[in-house]
């Protein structure tokens, strides 16, 4: 079977070096070695605790963690996570404030599914939740769902938001992280010719490839290297019998990691340096910063083989949507039908994943759309993760995002509430 044994070997040196980093620390930390006091035994400890927690978080996925948020009325609101549609390949969830009204602005969070769990939108939601009543896109992990449930390209991916906002109806407010910038207008398009009434009120999409070719990053120039069957030899593995989709064919998470971390190896390496040397000398602790990144960066899921495939091959190669080309079960979804529907487009400056140019390209495709409903944003000296989870997008992006929501609105809300840091 294509790939089963490379998914069980990956696998296994994540398992084996979690257990090496366990090993190192229970062994490190016997109490004898107090006897003879030497530095050696601190860093192998702090080493094997860092490396026990990173390779586990591994394959676990992360809990949204949002308690409560504070309100007008002066109370802090329990928050309940409900799931009102859960499908296959990912539910869509409402964080339910408990004993506050429901609030006018409504906004859909649609989640990246490029190898992190939703919950990398965490601080997102929970600097909209004192504004807004927040709903997402949870998509789940591909070697979890069973091969009798089919494919799921980027063709499903589209209907199923489509079958979202058609069930939240059309006072929501769209918002698209990264990944699913394209693929998002492309539902809001198709909506726009099949179901007028059920088109969001706005769209805004936060760095994401609509041109891939309007700016050259390393990501691009991946794509263009790399032809498709050298893509499929390479990356796509069959998931291990360990796991509910055994069989499937994935684009594994573990692999995603890496692509990651080699885009930036010296930073992760420094980080991890440091973290390891605070360790040792017992500066360390459960929630600084290191943890409370790289618990989430390290999280990964896997995605199924067609929909990266599809993905590389028809948004990055083919330029489907940036050549407004892009079609859904044969039919042509065409992006100039957006005639009501105000879009915005937000991008960082110093984004090297989704390079400025990228995104705002999404408002030259919108030629039914009147110049009064387009809006775009560079947000000067920020990064790809900046733009929707850092500081900027608290200090800059959201106001910015949450008056563009008000401005298109048939009943504006008041202005920014403040919010609390997490």
């Amino acid at each position: 079977m294509k790939g089963i044994y490379s998914y069980d070997l990956m696998e296994t040196i994540r398992n084996t070096n979690e257990w090496m980093g366990a090993s190192a620390r229970a062994i490190a930390s016997y109490p004898v070695w107090g006897l003879t006091p030497h530095p050696m035994f601190k860093l192998m400890s702090a080493w094997g605790r860092v490396a026990e927690r990173s390779f586990a978080r591994m394959v676990i996925k992360p809990d949204w963690g949002i308690r409560s948020i504070p309100a007008a009325d002066g109370k802090d609101h329990l928050i309940d996570v409900e799931t009102l549609l859960d499908k296959p390949f990912g539910a869509l969830i409402h964080f339910k404030v408990q004993g506050r009204a429901p609030m006018k602005r409504r906004v859909l969070l649609v989640a990246p599914m490029s190898g992190h769990y939703a919950t990398l939108l965490r601080s997102t939601v929970h600097s909209l939740l004192p504004d807004a009543d927040v709903y997402v896109t949870d998509w789940h992990n591909a070697r979890d769902i069973p091969a009798s449930e089919g494919k799921f390209d980027i063709e499903d991916y589209t209907l199923y938001l489509v079958e979202f906002m058609r069930l939240l109806g059309p006072d929501i407010h769209v918002i698209a992280v990264c990944q699913p910038a394209p693929l998002t207008l492309a539902a809001t398009a198709y909506l726009a010719e099949e179901d007028p009434e059920a088109q969001p009120r706005t769209l805004t999409l936060i760095g994401g490839p609509i041109d891939p070719d309007a700016a050259a990053t390393e990501v691009t120039d991946f794509g263009r290297r790399v032809t498709m069957g050298q893509l499929e030899q390479l990356v796509i593995q069959r998931v291990g019998f360990k796991y509910k989709g055994a069989g499937r064919l994935v684009y594994p998470g573990l692999m995603q990691l890496a692509s990651f971390i080699s885009m930036n190896m010296d930073k992760h390496s420094k980080a991890f340096t440091d973290k390891i040397m605070a360790e040792a000398q017992g500066e360390g602790s459960e929630h600084d910063h290191h943890n409370i990144f790289y618990d989430e960066y390290l999280a990964v899921m896997d995605m199924t083989a067609e929909f990266y495939l599809s993905t590389v091959e028809r948004i990055f190669k083919g330029l489907e949507i940036a050549q407004n080309k892009f079609t859904v079960a044969g039919k042509r979804v065409d992006i100039g039908k957006i005639t009501k529907v105000a879009v915005k487009t937000v991008e960082g400056a110093n984004d090297d994943i989704s390079a400025p140019g990228q995104c705002v390209a999404a408002l030259r495709l919108c030629t039914g759309l009147p110049e009064e409903k387009k809006a775009q944003h560079l947000e000067p000296g920020a990064g790809h993760y900046g733009i929707f989870a850092g500081r900027s997008w608290r200090n800059n992006i959201r106001p910015l995002v949450l008056d563009f929501i008000d401005a298109n609105s048939d009943d504006p809300e008041p202005k920014v509430a403040k919010i609390r840091a997490v």
